[in-house]
């Protein structure tokens, strides 16, 4: 098993939540408000989880747990149900890049799967880092064997933290934690915050639900659709250079214009500096926004 302090442990599990903090879909500010030792209840306060691979020789898995609030902005999306795996993909690349790896496609799992899969075989103890701003949306999980390895496997300097490894929280943050009281026992400056399982009936989020706001800086895939066509497998193997498909369009009709797969709006094809582009002419409607 590899060896290592808990304080370089701690840090490098601080700076991959800073950065997942920076881009996951917020409505707030986010920032990471301490690691600590992760323990079984810890999903009990998230709707939603996705875990990613490492690349790289130190290997491992990162978790990602998130709250309530962006499960629903992603579910009621005015385009249709976004996936949680690829809204968050961003924020785990950056993750990766903290601990000197790179992360293969995120996937979403059951909350009971995500600490099982950040521990793989033989793994017992888990970092878990909450990201805090007006309440707790997300914590990142890693296995203390992951952490201790890509820190022996990196060369960069570790981020400086205060003495016992953790990420101050900033005061207004510990108060509106503490003041909303579905968290017993709200970090105060320069601890962790406690990940504890809320009391009954006092709900597991804090502060107000939001809705499409959290959305704003979500990538999507744009496609620009001519027409489609049916083939079958014999005329799809004989196609060659050269080869004419007739599309289920007529000429001069309009294009489509889909975000993740939804039929958006319409447009002609133009062309803006040797490039290919589309001019809307047509918004099709769409369910409003939460």
């Amino acid at each position: 098993m590899p060896t290592g302090t808990p304080r370089d442990a701690d840090q490098l599990a601080l700076a991959a939540a800073a950065a997942v903090a920076a881009v996951i879909p917020a409505a707030d500010e986010l920032e990471a408000a301490g690691a600590q030792a992760g323990g079984p209840d810890v999903t009990a306060l998230f709707a939603g989880a996705v875990v990613a691979e490492l690349g790289g020789p130190a290997g491992g898995v990162l978790g990602l747990l998130v709250a309530d609030e962006l499960v629903s902005a992603l579910s009621s999306s005015p385009i249709g149900g976004l996936d949680l795996a690829a809204a968050v993909q961003p924020a785990l690349d950056a993750a990766a890049t903290v601990l000197g790896a790179s992360v293969q496609a995120a996937r979403q799992v059951d909350r009971d799967a995500v600490v099982p899969a950040v521990l793989g075989a033989g793994g017992t103890d888990f970092t878990v880092v909450p990201l805090v701003g007006d309440s707790i949306a997300a914590a990142l999980l890693v296995s203390r064997d992951t952490l201790v390895a890509h820190t022996q496997a990196s060369t960069a300097p570790l981020p400086s933290t205060p003495t016992g490894g953790a990420t101050p929280v900033a005061a207004p943050v510990a108060a509106a934690v503490a003041a909303a009281g579905a968290i017993p026992g709200a970090a105060t400056a320069g601890t962790p915050h406690p990940l504890t399982v809320p009391a009954p009936g006092t709900g597991g989020t804090l502060g107000p639900r939001r809705g499409i706001e959290m959305l704003n800086e979500v990538d999507m895939e744009v496609t620009v659709e001519l027409g489609r066509t049916r083939m079958t497998l014999r005329e799809l193997l004989a196609l060659s250079p050269g080869h004419v498909l007739e599309l289920d369009r007529a000429a001069g009709s309009p294009a489509d214009l889909l975000v993740n797969g939804h039929l958006i709006a319409r447009g002609e094809v133009v062309v803006v500096d040797e490039d290919f582009g589309l001019r809307v002419t047509e918004i099709l409607e769409t369910p409003a926004a939460s």
